[in-house]
């Protein structure tokens, strides 16, 4: 999960602090030291995960691209100038923009806001930006909510009672709300001093950059490892009252899949999964491990040379083109599997699928499933050309009656276009006519779309008054006869609106019985 810091470099953030001793501090050098600290610890922690740094007053600058490299980002901290006002709607539009070019719209994203909380004077501030934001146009919409999933985490470099001596604090709350991904925002405990920023600095790490350890077992088998970026625990909206589920620390492998059978399953969230230690001259002899989880490795010296099971879990997956199904917990499963960034570059992966006992229908009830071995016959056939998914339902459902739908304005003219040409060949088309005619009222009615049924109507009428003279004469009688049911079933009386009715074509002396003109 890549992380966008936003700081403010507005003359707001060079107000002089008053700490102890002779040294004179800035807001701007309490907000250096705090990313400082957040920076030391991602190097240590999250060495895989990208970071930019953007810098903003009334425009907006980035000042590091998304990299790995914390020095490079602690280096422009300590070259950051000072700059004009605040225009804090144009950063996050910037931060929008850099995001999208570079992960696209699919990739959750964290952005660190760190400012004194001055909004700016005027146009562009954000009392202005919220008070007009209701007033604009498409093309010049407010940034929030981002198009890409975000949590927005703001760092105040000001205590809560002086942003509570203004309107500071329900503006950024609100700031907060139209982000609609969450976050927090952190404010300075007690005197501005390097010990608040550290502590507030300190509460961000533990809520959002915590590393997620983990033991991963099959069998005999065990490896420490780490999940990035940390599983987000689950809420399931079906409960009664429902509470968060987190993942076990314990993860544990119930069994292996072939790719092919495992598809491409509706997923909540993906993570990399890395191994805390990695013996390399293991991967040289063809374990196949991620090229990232070697880079992990040199910063860990716990293992020395022992072997790892996760390498050689990675590896394996990847040469045999399965996945492992793993149990997070009580009725809840995922799967781990080799995924390639690059010809030279994969990674160990893992899925999470939704809670419950059967997250995917195709494969029944994960509980059920077992080994090849305990099967009568082989599943999958002696020469693997077959496979025993999808499970076919016990109940055949038939599908023989197809179902309208109308999802695009198109679809519906074109059964409407149907039923008047066939409606310009009666006599001859008759049967074909008041089929297509049933099927479209029926949905009609099944929608509740009486305004459908009175237009058509309508058409039909005026079908009946263009018949030219060479037409037969069944065709007027079969039109207004139509036209009179449907108008019928428009006013939604059970006697006419009726489901199960059908439309039948009416009798007449052309068509060989007594003439009945309803």
């Amino acid at each position: 999960m890549p992380t966008v810091v936003l700081m403010d470099a507005s003359l707001s953030m060079t107000r002089p602090v008053a700490l102890e001793g002779s040294e004179e501090f800035q807001r701007k050098n309490l907000a250096i030291h705090g990313l400082t600290m957040l920076f030391e610890h991602m190097a240590t922690n999250y060495r895989l995960e990208f970071t930019a740094l953007v810098a903003f007053s009334s425009l907006w600058e980035v000042m590091v691209p998304f990299t790995r490299d914390y020095n490079t980002l602690q280096e422009a901290l300590s070259n950051l100038e000072d700059y004009d006002k605040t225009c804090l709607e144009s950063a996050l539009q910037g931060v929008s923009n850099i995001v999208q070019q570079e992960w696209g719209s699919a990739c959750p994203c964290q952005v660190v806001l760190v400012t004194d909380g001055s909004l700016g004077i005027g146009r562009g501030s954000l009392r202005h930006s919220l008070a007009t934001m209701k007033q604009r146009g498409d093309d010049k919409k407010f940034p929030l909510p981002f198009p890409f999933p975000a949590k927005l985490y703001i760092m105040c470099i000001a205590n809560a009672e002086e942003l509570q001596s203004s309107d500071t604090l329900d503006n950024l709350e609100q700031l907060l709300i139209l982000s609609a991904g969450g976050g927090q925002i952190f404010t300075m405990e007690g005197q501005l001093c390097l010990k608040s920023v550290q502590s507030m600095f300190g509460k961000l790490i533990d809520q959002a950059y915590t590393p997620f350890h983990a033991v991963l077992r099959c069998g005999n088998l065990s490896s420490d490892v780490q999940v990035f970026p940390r599983p987000e625990p689950v809420v399931i909206d079906e409960e009664v009252e429902p509470t968060p589920m987190t993942i076990l620390t314990d993860l544990e492998i119930v069994g292996f899949i072939e790719i092919g059978d495992i598809s491409s399953p509706p997923v909540l969230s993906r993570h990399l999964v890395l191994p805390i230690a990695v013996n390399k001259e293991v991967d040289e002899v063809g374990a196949g491990t991620a090229e990232d989880a070697e880079e992990e490795s040199s910063t860990n010296q716990m293992a020395g040379k022992s072997p790892n099971f996760c390498v050689l879990l990675h590896g394996s997956l990847k040469v045999e083109g399965m996945v492992a199904l793993v149990q997070l917990g009580p009725e809840w499963y995922g799967m781990l599997y080799s995924q390639a960034d690059s010809k030279k570059k994969s990674n160990l992966m893992m899925s999470l699928f939704e809670p419950g006992p059967e997250p995917l229908p195709w494969l029944g009830k994960m509980s059920q499933l077992g080994p090849t071995s305990d099967a009568k016959e082989n599943p999958y056939g002696e020469d693997d050309t077959k496979s025993p998914f999808p499970l076919q339902p016990k109940n055949k459902r038939s599908y023989a009656q197809n179902v309208t739908v109308w999802i695009k304005p198109s679809g519906l003219q074109t059964d409407v276009q149907k039923i008047l040409r066939n409606a310009r060949k009666l006599p001859e088309k008759t049967q074909t006519f008041y089929k297509e005619l049933n099927r479209l009222r029926k949905a009609a009615l099944a929608f509740g779309f009486w305004e459908l049924l009175k237009g058509v109507a309508e058409l039909l009428e005026r079908e009946c008054t263009l018949l030219p003279d060479s037409a037969h004469p069944d065709a007027a009688f079969q039109l207004s006869h139509a036209a009179q049911q449907l108008k019928l079933a428009s006013t939604g009386d059970s006697q006419y609106a009726a489901f199960e009715h059908n439309i039948t074509p009416m009798v007449t002396d052309f068509s060989g019985g007594d003439r009945d003109r309803m």
